[in-house]
């Protein structure tokens, strides 16, 4: 955008709705920085509400439309811009629900968007707040394992061993030549019928992974919530399949190591620290320092490969990482919808170096893990 634009654009912003005839309207980025704005700044016209009448929503308790524009506005304005939205909400109109009312918390419908927009306004939460949006957090995060837990272990649950009789009588694990064999002996040639006496089935063993490290590097930078969410929760699920070693490690331009809570997802999340830059030559770095045995190693990173810091370190130590003989997959970051965003450049270039990289997932990525370590 050339600078008279952005000037027209920026000045458009600052004034709002009704000057459209001077400066014309906005579109994309643009469009929705101002709904976000108005639905804040609009309330200096209203009533006693401070809601201005016809405009972009109401405070009802029955709309709970909250969450969702603190989620827009931590997505599309820098930090310091977020942090004068964040007080003039507070001091200047009272715009409290999410920090100071438990009763709204106590009675919110747990979901992905209420999670996010908690853990962005956490740190404006006082005790009494705080601990009833714990407990919100814990009932998105629970549902959130019920339904991945399921499709993260079932690629581990190992192939059949046709060695080993097993008691447990499931139609997969079905031995049909055994049991044809076995009984045999009870053949009734008149009426051409083999009666079964005792059916056999295989039995099962879990692949042996024990000699597997698995390093999650999470990109916690910017617009990262979704994929850090599906992270500390897939990680959780990883981390219950004992014979797999798994760590979990959270990043920006620090290193956050939240493995000794990978059991918690709860405890990981409420840590995370969204908003700040990118260095993800450093977190590899630190990835490889945890590596045990190169060869018995996957290393993921979950990012959309913006880097802040220089590229040429980041490459420098993917290189490296490679050249001893781990495996690193690079999964693009995925919003809640599933569609990947990531700088295609990078992940190119980390492609070049020996990487794969792709977009999955979490039930695709323990797929792709069980091929790899079976």
């Amino acid at each position: 955008m050339n600078d008279p634009l952005r000037r027209k654009t920026r000045w458009r912003l600052v004034l709002g709705a009704g000057s459209e005839s001077c400066l014309g309207s906005l579109s994309g980025q643009a469009a929705a920085r101002d709904e976000a704005l108005a639905y804040l700044y609009d309330r200096e016209y209203g009533d006693g509400r401070n809601v201005r009448p016809g405009g972009p929503g109401s405070l009802d308790e029955s709309q709970l439309t909250v969450p969702e524009w603190i989620n827009d506005v931590h997505e599309l304005f820098p930090r310091r811009t977020i942090e004068r939205i964040e007080k003039d909400a507070l001091e200047r109109y009272q715009l409290q629900e999410m920090v100071t009312n438990p009763d709204l918390l106590a009675r919110a419908q747990p979901s992905q968007t209420l999670l996010k927009a908690v853990l962005h306004t956490r740190h404006l939460m006082n005790a009494q707040v705080l601990a009833l949006a714990r407990q919100l957090v814990r009932r998105v995060v629970e549902q959130l394992m019920e339904k991945l837990a399921r499709e993260v272990r079932q690629p581990f649950y190992g192939a059949l061993d046709r060695r080993r009789r097993s008691l447990l009588k499931v139609a997969k694990n079905f031995d049909a030549r055994t049991t044809l064999r076995r009984n045999l002996k009870n053949w009734q040639p008149q009426e051409r019928r083999l009666v079964i006496d005792a059916p056999y089935f295989h039995s099962r063993v879990r692949r042996q992974t024990d000699r597997w490290q698995l390093i999650l590097l999470v990109d916690e930078s910017g617009s990262m919530m979704d994929s850090v969410i599906h992270a500390a929760v897939t990680a959780a699920c990883f981390w219950h399949l004992r014979a797999l070693k798994t760590h979990l490690v959270l990043f920006d331009t620090a290193i956050v190591d939240v493995t000794a809570d990978c059991t918690d997802p709860v405890e990981t999340l409420m840590k995370v620290q969204l908003g700040g830059g990118t260095d993800i030559g450093q977190a590899l770095a630190y990835a490889h320092s945890l590596i045990e045995n190169p060869r018995r190693t996957i290393v993921v990173l979950i990012s959309d490969f913006f880097e802040g810091a220089p590229v040429d370190r980041l490459f420098g130590v993917a290189r490296r990482l490679i050249a001893d003989g781990a495996t690193l997959l690079g999964l693009a970051a995925l919003d809640a919808a599933a569609h990947p965003h990531y700088d295609e450049n990078v992940a190119r270039q980390l492609v070049n170096l020996g990487a794969h990289v792709g977009a999955m997932t979490p039930g695709e990525l323990a797929e792709w893990v069980a091929r790899k370590v079976g």
